[in-house]
């Protein structure tokens, strides 16, 4: 379950210290932007995922984020109840019921919430070139975001 820092603490909205993901299965677009996260921080900020309830990874996504270099081979999807107690500055949302969630853990104020549409690759249909292609537009709408939002926060490369 995700615990939110107490009010004592600054919510530091330009540079968030730790960042849930969050989406409805955790199979494929919360793991890989907290991967690319990671990776863009220089593993200066603690990043975790989760989804709404715990999906099987998708071999889509391992596929698409291999070219980039990141190994998603060993996550393990995880439902948000499933999570251990951790304490978020941000939760970001990726689905429309993930986000309706997010509000709900946020209600207090005590960390923030912002949602970033994004499109599901697993509804693609056609050949397997196709269906990648639109992984590849996810992780590559995810590595955009990821840039312009943690852009001062962190120096990090992706």
């Amino acid at each position: 379950m995700v615990s939110s820092p107490s009010k004592a603490d600054a919510i530091q909205r330009d540079s968030p210290r730790s960042v849930l993901f969050l989406c409805n299965r955790n199979a494929v677009r919360s793991p890989m932007a907290q991967a690319l996260l990671y990776r863009h921080s220089r593993h200066r900020i603690a990043v975790s995922s989760a989804g709404l309830e715990a999906g099987f990874l998708d071999p889509f996504s391992v596929a698409v984020m291999d070219e980039v270099g990141i190994d998603l081979s060993d996550h393990e999807p995880q439902s948000l109840a499933g999570l251990p107690d951790i304490a978020v500055d941000l939760v970001v949302s990726l689905t429309p019921e993930a986000h309706h969630r997010a509000m709900e853990l946020t209600r207090d104020g005590t960390c923030l919430a912002e949602y970033w549409p994004t499109v599901d690759p697993t509804l693609v249909e056609g050949n397997r070139d196709q269906r990648l292609d639109a992984y590849r537009g996810l992780r590559d709408g995810l590595i955009t975001r990821i840039e312009t939002r943690f852009k001062e926060a962190t120096p990090g490369h992706l």
